[in-house]
């Protein structure tokens, strides 16, 4: 295999796609779209969002010390797109794109009613990384959207949602399944045989 050299860079591809709320009023509440985020821990569980100084949300968040990751879907991709080039400095962001807050249960920030997942989380440390901070948080409550649950079995299908993701500066639905966690290593289930007598 022959490869290409470039210059360091944020190649680490792809990436969640989500809308973090905040602010602690309604008059203050605010969505910022975020690539950079993800799960850092189990137990207990924690993510992080990192976020531009000159970022309105930016200092929503480092005011309150709380803020809700709210996953995105196909459906959402308009609003998760706008609410990223758009600034809360201007203008409502839920006014502007029908979205509706729905109050959390831990933390002041609202929750997007459109998403199926939100995660309440609490800041724990601040980490000034160079172009961004990152915020460190603590993930104190999760909600579900009881339209993705599977009518059967009680389990949440998140698939059926289509969330989106971002690669490179694009937007993309997720993919076809192609196995669960260790299906690598997974013992294939011998096939039963009839035998007549």
């Amino acid at each position: 295999m022959e490869k290409v050299t470039w210059k360091p860079g944020t190649v680490l591809y792809p990436l969640p796609a989500v809308m973090v709320s905040c602010g602690a009023e309604p008059q203050d509440f605010n969505i910022v779209t975020v690539a950079w985020t993800g799960i850092v821990n189990t137990d207990p569980p924690m993510c992080y969002i990192s976020l531009r100084k000159s970022r309105y949300s930016h200092g929503l968040i480092s005011k309150t010390g709380e803020f809700v990751i709210n996953l995105t879907t196909k459906e959402l991709a308009f609003a998760t797109d706008w609410c990223g080039v758009k600034s809360g400095r201007d203008v409502d962001k839920f006014k502007a794109m029908n979205l509706h807050p729905l109050a959390a249960d831990k933390v002041k920030a609202p929750l997007i009613a459109e998403s199926p997942v939100n995660l309440e989380c609490v800041v724990k440390q601040v980490i000034e990384l160079g172009t961004h901070d990152m915020f460190l948080a603590d993930i104190v409550v999760v909600h579900g959207d009881k339209k993705y649950l599977d009518p059967e079995t009680g389990a949440f299908d998140l698939a059926r949602a289509q969330p989106i993701a971002y690669s490179h500066g694009k937007y993309y639905a997720m993919g076809s399944f192609i196995g669960k966690f260790g299906f690598s290593v997974r013992k294939k289930k011998k096939k039963k045989t009839n035998r007549s007598r």
